[in-house]
């Protein structure tokens, strides 16, 4: 008989092309590991100054979105795993680069020569001066690289622990519940939305930066009215001394 015979794929290729996802795609993620996959992201990014390029955002939501019910493309995700996977690998991540920087301080930053992550670090340190050690843990959750950043950063620069556990938990569960919740429910509303995901993904990091501009918003109304602005200098006195 003419023609080429099938010839079978060999199981090194099979694992070959299992092996090769683009950690820079939430999709690709998500297809190779699952909910653990997630954990695993998700502490690298908030603890690991290495994980500063990954993912978070996205990820997060499309998770979601794949843990809908219904025919969707991808796997499929249970939802209670993608939430408690989430919120793990975010806190324990936190803490974790939290005790780094208390044990290694700025010398963790100096090795590093991506401009990115050093950008990242003056943000994180605005984010500290400016709003308080609360706020500036809760807000940075919300700012890709900064939320990697800073939980190192907060124990170089002596956040108390205590105070630093409390707002990385809540700022975490914030982060990682809202973003999946958000893609759960928008898939579970719009049909077909994975059509269009690239554009829902950037909406809602762009949305996640919502919180921080609003703070900087605020923050200079508040300096504006704590500040008046000069007048004019007063017109010399025409009164000359005898």
């Amino acid at each position: 008989m003419g023609g080429h015979a099938l010839v079978p794929a060999s199981p090194a290729a099979d694992l070959t092309t299992g092996l090769a996802v683009n950690l820079l795609d939430a999709s690709s993620l998500l297809t190779a590991f699952g909910a653990l996959g997630i954990a695993v992201v998700m502490f690298a990014e908030t603890g690991l100054l290495i994980g500063f390029f990954l993912p978070g955002d996205s990820l997060l939501f499309t998770a979601g979105l794949l843990a809908r019910s219904g025919t969707h493309s991808g796997p499929h995700l249970d939802l209670a795993q993608v939430l408690a996977a989430s919120a793990a690998g975010a806190l324990a991540g936190a803490q974790v680069g939290y005790v780094l920087g208390r044990r290694g301080g700025r010398a963790l930053l100096s090795r590093s020569r991506s401009r990115k992550l050093h950008e990242g670090a003056e943000r994180a340190e605005e984010l500290l001066a400016r709003y308080g050690h609360a706020r500036a843990i809760v807000l940075a959750r919300f700012v890709p690289v900064v939320r990697t950043v800073l939980n190192p950063l907060a124990g170089a620069l002596g956040v108390a622990p205590r105070t630093f556990a409390l707002w990385q938990v809540a700022g975490g569960l914030v982060w990682t519940v809202g973003l999946v919740l958000a893609g759960y429910g928008l898939g579970s509303v719009v049909p077909d939305i994975d059509r269009y995901l690239l554009p829902v993904v950037g909406a809602v990091v762009a949305l996640s930066l919502l919180p921080v501009v609003l703070e900087v918003v605020r923050s200079r109304g508040r300096r504006r009215a704590v500040t008046p602005e000069a007048g004019p200098a007063p017109a010399p006195s025409a009164r000359q001394e005898p």
